[in-house]
């Protein structure tokens, strides 16, 4: 047998040497490949290992993100010192001990407040809870820090007003009211989250903002990769493209693709959500009917009865109790209230309602208006274009629910637009062409008495070190100023975050006490500016609707009336506006 096989060794010889040269050869020329081909091979190989792999081919590497709010340019020593004081403006109590069992965390079941008993109680006036905190066990704690919010309400009378939260740091907190119509009011009282589950979301924050990460595709001919892209990424994995905003310096990157250059980057997507970011312990502060929004519940009456407003009158018809309780000092004005299902704002604008579509056509007439931000201010171009029969939209080809839009009215000369702002975007795909920053639209308006500015900007950073906001809004409002010094009549409104349905999930990415957080430094950072503020918050807060991060269409509803009351004005009359008519009369 061997020797049969011994005068075939110098064939086999010949055979594997031919097959090599053949292979050294195929390699030689493999760069002479038509595109086609080459990409048919590479798509192959990704999908062979999207089979294999297909959860973790776009996960980027953990990592500690703490880093991100330095990338881009530095802050200069007045922006420095801005941003100090912001963050030391939102600062939040810490609980002496971190990482508490649940036994011995914030409990709202266990927890109460009582009305405080302050006499007869009128239209004017405030009403004042004082809230008292236990754990789980019934003890009472001895520490601030759980994240509550408050509002009073009359079911029958359609009215709700948001409360002001005062937390004592010692485990009780007092909850302020001011009293806008007369009858039986109800207090609600909600933790959103115990102090324990604060001190999660706010290392989050800072060491995990890359829990939402993104994706660009990029493409040439028919050769395509995808690769993860973020604020920040680690730059010892592999090269990066930068997409830094030359204008504003806003930072933003991608990893670049193995076979392609960066300039053929086509679009722009949220890639996904990172999982199993909480240890034991911290997951036990995350339970949904257990301690995320959970009502706190009265020790004693629920409700109070509120008289009208005494009728007795001093200087200019201004009722007496309202004096009374400017002498006391009200502890809390909030931005208004519903009544009726409707929102009546305390100070800046007589409300007005459009409840035709002509109306809406005549107080828009002539105007251009720019809507620029995310999803929650399209909500106002998707409530007009629907409820506008005389609007008809251009064809833009756009995406669902990404834009731009654009919608005409040629009889009246009215503009709609409405564009999503640039990175971080949580949208499903967005063209690379498309991805405008804020300010950079700004800029590039004209401006004047016809021209309305709507800008939402917040969700989207709500995983991001709070500094990484503070620096996109400095930039926006610098936009803002250039803007009304080149045409002061232009009418610029900006809208705040609202109150979110949560759950153990999206608590970690879209908490209500991360966009408490960003509506407190928006505001604070806009005060004083020429602008109307769209108080999303109040407006949700108060409703007797469920929270959602996209508010129902009543909401909405009264949010483009307020806007629309902002544009066109009633003229101020000679009569008490020192309250809305709801005080100064009863309501039957």
């Amino acid at each position: 047998m061997d020797k049969h096989l011994s005068k075939y060794v110098p064939y086999f010889t010949l055979l594997a040497l031919s097959g090599l040269v053949f292979l050294l050869w195929n390699i030689t020329t493999v760069e002479n490949w038509n595109c086609q081909t080459a990409s048919t091979f590479y798509q192959l190989q990704n999908n062979i290992q999207s089979v294999l792999k297909t959860s973790e081919r776009l996960l980027p590497v953990a990592f500690n993100y703490s880093y991100c709010s330095r990338f881009g340019q530095e802050p200069i020593e007045e922006e420095a010192g801005e941003e100090g004081y912001l963050l030391k403006f939102i600062s939040w109590p810490e609980p002496p001990v971190l990482g508490l069992p649940l036994r011995q965390s914030s409990d709202p079941a266990q927890s109460y407040y009582i009305i405080q008993d302050s006499g007869e109680l009128h239209v004017g006036g405030q009403l004042v809870v004082k809230v008292y905190v236990n754990n789980f066990l019934g003890q009472p704690k001895k520490h601030g820090g759980d994240f509550l919010v408050a509002r009073l309400h009359t079911p029958e009378l359609g009215a709700g007003v948001a409360g002001l939260v005062r937390d004592h740091r010692n485990g009780s907190y007092t909850v302020f009211f001011p009293l806008l119509w007369p009858g039986v009011v109800l207090v609600e009282l909600t933790m959103v989250h115990p102090s324990e589950a604060v001190m999660v979301l706010r290392r989050l924050r800072e060491e995990q903002s890359d829990r939402v990460f993104f994706k660009s595709l990029f493409r040439s001919g028919y050769l395509s990769e995808t690769t993860v892209c973020n604020l920040c990424l680690p730059v010892k994995q592999q090269p990066l493209c930068n997409y830094t905003d030359p204008q504003t310096g806003e930072p933003w990157y991608c990893y670049k693709p193995k076979l392609l250059d960066c300039d053929t980057r086509i679009n722009h997507a949220k890639g996904g959500y990172k999982k199993y970011l909480l240890t034991l312990y911290e997951s036990q502060y995350f339970q949904s009917d257990v301690n995320i929004k959970i009502p706190i519940r009265a020790a004693g009456t629920d409700s109070v009865t509120v008289l009208p407003a005494v009728k007795r009158t001093v200087t200019r018809g201004i009722p007496y109790t309202y004096v009374q309780s400017k002498r006391r000092r009200l502890e809390f004005t909030p931005s208004g209230f519903y009544l009726r299902g409707l929102w009546r704002p305390l100070s800046g604008v007589v409300m007005r309602q459009f409840n035709d579509s002509s109306a809406v056509t005549q107080c828009l007439r002539g105007k251009n208006v720019y809507m620029f931000g995310d999803s929650t201010v399209r909500q106002w171009y998707e409530y007009l274009v629907a409820r506008v029969s005389e609007f008809k939209e251009l064809n833009f080809h756009s995406p669902k629910n990404v834009g731009p839009y654009m919608a005409v009215d040629t009889n009246h000369n009215i503009v709609l637009r409405y564009r999503c702002h640039g990175p971080p975007i949580r949208f499903t795909s967005v063209s690379s062409a498309e991805l405008r920053y804020i300010s950079n639209e700004l800029d590039s308006l004209r401006g004047g008495s016809d021209t309305v500015v709507m800008i939402s900007i917040w969700s989207h950073f709500s995983t991001f070190p709070v500094q990484v906001y503070i620096r996109r809004l400095r930039h926006i409002r610098r936009a803002v100023l250039r803007l009304l010094n080149r045409e002061p009549a232009t009418l610029v409104l900006i809208r705040t975050a609202n109150p979110q349905k949560l759950d153990p999930e999206s608590s970690l990415y879209n908490s209500d006490w991360f966009s408490q957080q960003l509506d407190t430094v928006l505001r604070v950072m806009f005060k004083g500016l020429n602008v109307r503020f769209v108080d999303a918050w109040e407006m949700t807060l108060a409703h007797h609707h469920p929270h959602q991060l996209h508010p129902p269409p009543a909401i909405i509803s009264n949010m483009v009336h307020f806007i629309l009351s902002h544009i066109c004005p009633v003229r101020k009359k000679r009569r008490r506006d020192f309250l809305p008519k709801a005080i100064l009369e009863n309501v039957s």
